[in-house]
């Protein structure tokens, strides 16, 4: 994500106990009950390096139960290195993030099995991938990542799911739906905009991908002022690949008014964490210039009566009656800390109370105005 910003955090340990209200007519009931509470922070240093690669970018996350390490996805399109993904260590204790270590970076390769061209090859500009999310199946022992693809003057490059074996080679990828193809026109994803998020379901039978932002044909691009923003959120059958639905999630306006009041500004759906068959963890994630801050919410969102657009190829003249409905569970905003960008939300291992750990991780975009943080979070949630 593109934004510039300086950097300054200050270490508190906060709670929010109870649910506040979504500003939305699209609402579910959730247990007051349900806590979040932060642990810990910590910080990767922005010159860390390992095997030759600078460590930046991480746009996803996900854990590895079996062998309790963590794999990261870089956003890198190659300017700094190949695109890649890390595997991380680090031990969870007395509710902090200790021992942290890089120890494996591999790199994500086509079906051919050759590197992915780097941006800026002339000629090669429709086959450079921009990672966002990673997810680990081990069922299969396998990794699926996202890519947003490219609309840029004359490049067009759609967005693409990818699953790859563990070195990174690619074996795969799942189709995609007619509403989500790249078209010079306004039709199908913004720039920057498509697959930022991404989850199996407990079961690993379902692939959950979100947009981040509205598609050109189903609503404006959100503004500063309330209105309907609608992002596509697409169920998969897995591992056939088969298209079961796509449903319809209500976007926050952005949050903060930019400065000044006509500089850039967005939100969407950075990451997303299914819960059970119908429930998901939703990272909204809100950039407005001149903050140095980013405004970023944890929704609950429930799937469970939601209409399915999948024929649907436009929301704009659709009169949408059962969008998915969320709830807020946390606006990190009232944590007292710096919030940079939030891109990556997986499950950890289980804390010593029984509660689910839950980390959240930052690109900080290769910039030294920003940083890569990892949060750690305890979870209790009462469905």
């Amino acid at each position: 994500m593109r934004k510039m910003k300086l950097y300054r955090w200050l270490p508190l340990l906060a709670s929010i106990i109870g649910l506040q209200s979504c500003q939305t007519l699209f609402n579910t009931q959730v247990s007051s009950k349900s806590t979040l509470k932060l642990l810990d922070e910590y910080i990767i240093p922005n010159d860390a390096h390992f095997q030759g690669t600078l460590i930046g970018g991480l746009s996803g996350i996900d854990y590895d139960k079996e062998h309790q390490q963590y794999y990261s996805i870089s956003d890198d399109r190659g300017s700094r290195g190949v695109p890649r993904y890390y595997t991380l260590k680090f031990d969870i204790s007395d509710n902090k993030i200790k021992n942290f270590s890089v120890v494996a970076v591999d790199s994500l390769k086509m079906e051919n099995g050759q590197l992915f061209p780097a941006y800026g090859i002339k000629g090669k500009e429709n086959q450079v991938p921009d990672p966002e999310s990673i997810r680990y199946n081990p069922k299969e022992n396998i990794i699926v990542w996202s890519s947003e693809g490219e609309r840029k003057g004359d490049v067009i490059e759609n967005p693409s799911i990818y699953v790859a074996i563990m070195s990174g080679k690619t074996i795969s990828q799942l189709p995609l739906p007619s509403q989500f193809v790249m078209d010079k026109k306004n039709f199908g994803p913004r720039r920057n905009g498509v697959f930022e998020g991404m989850s199996f379901s407990n079961d690993y039978k379902h692939l959950w991908v979100s947009t981040e932002e509205p598609l050109y044909q189903d609503s404006e691009a959100a503004k500063t002022i309330p209105g309907k923003y609608w992002s596509r959120i697409i169920k998969y059958s897995y591992p056939s690949g088969k298209i079961l639905a796509q449903y319809a999630y209500p976007l926050d306006k952005v949050i903060q008014t930019p400065i000044p009041a006509n500089a850039e500004a967005m939100n969407g759906i950075s990451e997303n964490y299914v819960l059970g068959n119908d429930k998901m963890l939703v990272l909204e994630r809100s950039y407005a210039a001149g903050h140095s801050d980013l405004a970023v919410r944890i929704y609950l969102a429930d799937f469970s009566n939601a209409e399915n657009i999948n024929n649907i190829a436009s929301l704009k003249d659709y009169p949408l009656k059962r969008p998915a409905t969320k709830k807020l569970l946390l606006d990190l905003s009232n944590l007292g800390i710096h919030i940079d960008n939030l891109e990556g939300i997986c499950f950890g291992p289980k804390l010593p109370n029984g509660h689910q750990s839950v980390l959240l991780i930052s690109d900080n975009n290769f910039s030294n105005d920003e940083v890569t943080q990892i949060l750690l979070f305890d979870l209790d949630i009462k469905l």
